[in-house]
């Protein structure tokens, strides 16, 4: 059995800490493991304030160099529930390192796909709109209007999600026994993924103009029948699908994601050379 330790619970300066250092959580963004190096970071006053053998400590920053990628802002409710669920583990509750990677990733496709909308595609194009109009008729408050209410924005979504999420996740957590902690882990996981299938669709497009047959209609006209047509009239976006899958395989099988990326480059290079890719 498990021994029971009392851990302290983040005080307020640790929340500061984390919001100031979450500020800065795209400052070493990268194309492998995107925000996870931000994200570990982060987690730094929490896994200090729960952990105090170097070698857990080493342990805890290693989990949250996972691959981490969301919308930057609600991401701290992300890691207010990772904090909670740290502080129970560290005081011997029954949550392994599983539990607390596939929580986290499970988290961020939904909050992904509402940050987006919401921030990025309402907020800042209303408060720039009503900034421009202002600065076009010679008003300072212009510029002041979009600079202040964009990160008043900001500032109340990371501190305010950051302490529902810890609040919210230390109850979660501590009813492990009930399984809410695996049916939450279930249910994070099903809506990431629907989210992240519907991305693939909107964000990934492959055109295979390449000709497969040449004929006369009844009218007289010249018709191409392209690969893209014909893939068309089975499954739309079948191509990007299958490019999704096979990158899921290569992951899967430990190759690094950066040659990958170059990977496809080289692809989509010598197939639109070639003319079997287009535009």
């Amino acid at each position: 059995m498990t021994e029971v330790k009392k851990v302290e619970a983040l005080t307020k300066g640790d929340i500061i800490k984390t919001y100031f250092r979450s500020t800065f959580m795209l400052g070493s963004y990268n194309f492998e493991r995107m925000q996870a190096i931000g994200v570990a970071v982060t987690m730094i006053p929490a896994i200090k304030r729960f952990y105090h053998k170097k070698d857990d400590q080493a342990a805890a920053l290693k989990r949250h160099l996972e691959f981490f990628n969301t919308h930057p802002w609600p991401a701290s409710a992300v890691f207010g529930v990772t904090a909670a669920m740290e502080q129970e583990k560290a005081a011997g509750g029954d949550i392994d390192e599983a539990a607390i990677t596939n929580v986290k990733i499970g988290l961020i496709g939904p909050l992904a796909g509402v940050g987006d909308p919401i921030f990025w595609g309402t907020a800042r194009p209303i408060l720039a709109a009503l900034g421009a109009s202002l600065a076009l008729s010679g008003s300072i408050l212009g510029p002041l209007l979009f600079f202040f209410g964009i990160n008043i924005i900001r500032f109340l979504t990371r501190w305010y999600g950051f302490k529902l999420g810890y609040r919210q996740g230390t109850d979660i957590v501590q009813d492990v026994a009930g399984n809410r902690l695996k049916k939450l882990t279930q249910m994070a996981s099903v809506l990431g993924l629907f989210v992240m299938g519907s991305l693939v669709s909107k964000w990934t497009t492959i055109k295979l103009p390449f000709v497969l047959v040449h004929y006369k209609n009844q009218m007289g006209q010249m018709v191409n029948t392209t690969v893209q047509s014909t893939l068309d009239t089975i499954l739309p976006g079948l191509v990007a699908l299958l490019m999704t899958f096979a990158c899921m395989w290569l992951l899967k099988h430990k190759v690094n994601a950066i040659y990958i990326i170059f990977g496809i480059f080289v692809v989509g290079i010598l197939g639109y050379w070639a003319g079997i890719f287009g535009l």
